[in-house]
This record gives C-alpha cells, structure tokens and sequence, in this order.
C-alpha cells in the first residue's frame, strides 16, 4: 500500500491538529522509510518478480526488523516516545504512535503473504489484494478521497499557499503512486531502495503545505 499510508496520515490531522502533517506522514511511512536503509546494507531483502502480483513485482523475501508486527509496535511506540519528548503533546504522541502500527495493519490488507508477526517466527500474514489491480485501486484510492475530505474539513487556508501547495501536494503523492504501480519494474533492488527513499519529498511537501494551513 502506498497512497493509502498516506491517506490516514491526513486524517491524522483532525485528532492531532498541532501536530505537522510532514511529521505525520513520516510515522505513517516510518516502515517504508526504514526497510530501504536495511536493504541497501543487506539486513533485509527483496526480489525483483514480474507478475507475482498484479499490482507490484516485488516480492518481500526478508524484512523483519521493519515490518514485523513486533517490530511495527516497537518502532510505533519509540517513535511516539520521542515525539512526546520533543513536543509535550499527547494527541500528537498518540497519533503517530498508531499511524506507525497502522503502517502493518494497511500492508496486511494488500500483500500477499509475506509479513512476519515477529523477527523470528515463520508465520506470514497478507490478505492479498495486490492481486487484483482493480480492488486495490478502488480500495486505496477511495481512502485517499475520504481522508483527504476529513483534512479539508479540519483545516482552512492562511494563505493562497495553503490552497495550491496542497494541490501540489496531493498531485505529488498521485504521481507516486501511479509510478509505483503503473511504471516498468524497477532494474534491481537496490534501486528499488533508493527510489522508496523518494518518498521524504512527501513528507517534506506536507510540511510545507500544512505549514499555510490552520486548524478550523
């Protein structure tokens, strides 16, 4: 799941209102941020398969350190620690707290079944819906609209910034995903990795945006 991840980190908003929608996103894709630095020094893995699903080529042979179920709660609750540290906010400690083991929760909807419970367990959980490309743009898509109607309703503009940035903002998270999906399978894994880091430009073009926008 891509833009989906994004889309409840949006919703976010409504129950964390000081919280920056840069900061979030980054909880929501925390797993996805974190599993390209594991690959890229071989702690995890991942295949390049044309055709494993209908929706992506990947295959997830390895990642436990990243999105384990464990693990997701782990990271969820060290990442809401230190969120709390910094800021003294609990609506904010909590929500992105739980938008990190949402990140799980969402991935165990699409995949295929490839996500551990734990780091050291065998048990696999997907339900599988990257295999139909039609239910898993109606699904995740339906979410982003929904989500993204909660956030218009939470917020108002300061600013004509606040009305054009998020624009720009939703169009750069649907170009994401549509390349995700749509654009030829990636030339190796490491690629792969390196290309999953372009998601910072979201999280980075969120808090700009959200930064022209005010609570309503």
């Amino acid at each position: 799941m891509v833009i989906g991840h994004y889309a409840v980190a949006i919703a976010a908003k409504r129950v964390a209102p000081r919280t920056s929608l840069g900061t979030l996103i980054t909880a929501a894709i925390f797993l996805d941020l974190l599993w390209p630095v594991l690959a890229l020094l071989g702690l995890e893995m991942v295949t390049i398969t044309p055709g494993v699903t209908a929706v992506t080529p990947l295959t997830f042979v390895s990642y436990p350190y990243s999105h384990s179920l464990l693990m997701s709660i782990i990271w969820g609750l060290l990442f809401a620690g230190g969120y709390f540290v910094a800021r003294r906010y609990v609506p904010g400690a909590i929500a992105v707290g739980v938008l990190v083991i949402s990140h799980w929760v969402l991935d165990a909807l699409v995949h295929v079944p490839d996500l551990p419970l734990t780091p050291w367990g065998s048990t696999r959980i997907g339900l599988g819906l990257w295999n139909s490309l039609g239910l898993t743009l109606g699904v995740e898509l339906a979410l982003f609209a929904f989500c993204l109607a909660i956030y218009l309703g939470a917020t108002s503009r300061r600013d004509s910034t606040g009305t054009w940035g998020l624009a720009l903002m939703v169009v750069l998270m649907l170009l994401i995903y549509v390349a995700a999906i749509f654009g030829p399978p990636p030339p190796s894994a490491s690629a792969v990795a390196w290309s999953a880091m372009g998601q910072w430009l979201v999280v980075l073009g969120a808090a700009w945006a959200d930064r022209h926008r005010r609570a309503s």
